[in-house]
């Protein structure tokens, strides 16, 4: 409800509904109330806009995380696989490293007691990982260039 005081705010009571006079005050009054109500409507409007652009843009937001989250889960399996394989792999390399070990040991007994021991030298690229096994292939094969030169 309007108090007594207020008068009303509408452009019709204001038009030709005042004591008659017409004076200019009245019109800038009017066309500055128009201009008022024009300006609060594109401003509500541009409200809303904003508020259904900032949802478009939570909703995508929210879609992308779940992605990520699904590719962090997806990672993290992968690594939890590889972790595997990586205890798999040490533990071989310790038992193979042991039996190597015990079979110097058994050379070496061979040697002191004066046995003739001729061990071929076995080229194993496992040794030395940072090597192509192919390299050597490569160069007499029609001189291409190693792949890991600079």
């Amino acid at each position: 409800m309007s108090s007594p005081s207020r008068r009303s705010s509408s452009p019709e009571s204001n038009i030709d509904g005042g004591s008659g006079s017409g004076s200019a005050g009245d019109e800038r009054k009017r066309k500055r109330m128009l201009s008022n109500r024009e300006s609060a409507r594109r401003s509500r409007a541009r409200k809303q806009q904003r508020m259904e652009e900032l949802i478009a843009e939570a909703s995508r937001l929210q879609a992308e995380n779940k992605r990520v989250e699904a590719q962090i889960g997806a990672y993290t399996t992968e690594l939890t696989k590889v972790d595997g394989e990586n205890a798999v792999l040490r533990a071989r390399h310790g038992e193979l490293a042991g039996r190597l070990q015990a079979l110097g040991g058994v050379l070496e007994i061979f040697q002191v007691a004066g046995a003739p021991v001729d061990i071929p030298e076995i080229p194993d690229p496992l040794l030395r990982p940072w090597q192509s096994p192919f390299a050597p292939q490569l160069a007499t094969a029609g001189g291409m260039p190693d792949a890991f030169q600079f």
